[in-house]
Parts: C-alpha cells; structure tokens; sequence
C-alpha cells in the first residue's frame, strides 16, 4: 500500500485492456471463471454488487490469485458499497452512475473509480472528481464503437471504459477508436474454464492487435 496504488492499478486496468464483467452466485465458480480468464490472458475481473455476496467473492479470489489478478468492484451505487468492498480487498470501484460520495471514498484510499456517464458534461464531472476512468455506459450498447469518437474526439485525454454491447465482432473497432479498456460479461463469464480462456486469448490477440 503506497501513495502510488492508484496510479498502478490504473495501469493494470490499461495494460489488460480488457475486463471481465463477473456475476456469480458461488465462489467456486467465480474461481472458474478467473482461471479461464486468467488462462487466456485478462487478469482484470469486475465482481458485480448485483448479487449479495461480491464481497466474499472478491476477497476469495484476491487470496486465491493474490497479485496475478487485478480484482475490482461493479455495480457500486454509494459510498458504504464502496467502503465495504475496498474492506474486502477491491482494489477499483465501477459504477452505472457518477457519485460524488464513492468519488470521495475511492480517492481517500487511492482507488481507481470508474463512473457510469451518459453525457460529456456528466463524463467532464467525472474527471473532475478524480475518476481514473470514464464508463460510457449505458451508452455503449445503443452507439456502439462511434461514441468512443465521441467522447475523444474533444477531450483526447479522457480514459474510456467502454461496456455493454462488446463482442469479439466489434471489439476491434473499439480499440482502434481509443476505449482504453472494454468491459466484457458473457464472453468472458460463460461455459467451462477452457471455454473462457478460449475466448479470453481471442480478446487478448484482437487488443493486442489493434493497439
């Protein structure tokens, strides 16, 4: 725990480039699911706060996989969420919305924070409130690959997270464009660990290519 952390797990996040969008009701599938992930080359997992037990899950698998895996926090609406999962070992928080309470939280711990924002004013605040990335969501799924252009086009600065509508299709696309990370759930979620890490070292080689 250094005054950089949030600098470096940010850079995690970067460098992977992609990130898997995990809902499971057991640990032992959330453990599945990181090894075939983990097998195919995307070391990044966002454990959703859809379901109770994302805390246990995230603590399981930071202690099973320690620091071959950056392990995170979605679907985080407030600032107890938020608390309780970085007690629980979540080194990121993802949010369908923008808070300035889970803004607040994330930045006194150094923890990257990722917003969901619908608008560049709304995305602009974002960054404002020390956001390490910007979710484009729900977005993504209605515009597809082009709002990445959108967003960049007058703020080449700000760091997208694309999520929701992403597949081994259009994955390309949005890398070429400049999303900085993309959030993947069924490809990456779904099936045998084999499976997943089949699909997984597909995410890998198309990032890969196209950065």
């Amino acid at each position: 725990m250094t005054m950089l952390q949030k600098a470096r797990t940010t850079q995690r996040i970067y460098d992977c480039g992609a990130m898997a969008v995990v809902r499971t009701e057991t640990v032992e599938r959330g453990k599945e699911i990181a090894r075939g992930c983990l097998d195919g080359g995307v070391s990044v997992l966002e454990i959703s706060y859809t379901l109770p037990n994302a805390g246990e899950v995230i603590a399981a698998l930071k202690e099973e996989f320690g620091d071959q895996m950056t392990i995170g926090a979605g679907t985080v609406l407030d600032s107890e969420t938020a608390r309780s999962a970085i007690l629980c070992g979540a080194e990121f928080i993802i949010a369908p919305t923008l808070s300035e309470s889970v803004a607040l939280t994330c930045n006194r711990y150094q923890i990257p924070y990722a917003p969901g924002c619908s608008t560049v004013t709304e995305a602009v605040r974002g960054l404002e409130l020390g956001a390490a990335f910007i979710k484009c969501f729900p977005i993504s799924d209605f515009y597809g690959p082009r709002l990445v252009s959108v967003f960049k086009t007058p703020i080449p600065t700000m760091p997208i997270l694309a999520s929701g509508g992403i597949n081994l299709d259009n994955l390309a696309d949005y890398v070429q464009r400049g999303a900085d990370c993309c959030g993947l759930g069924g490809l990456l979620t779904k099936g045998t660990s084999e499976e997943i890490a089949a699909n997984a070292a597909k995410v890998r080689q198309i990032i890969d290519e196209n950065r």
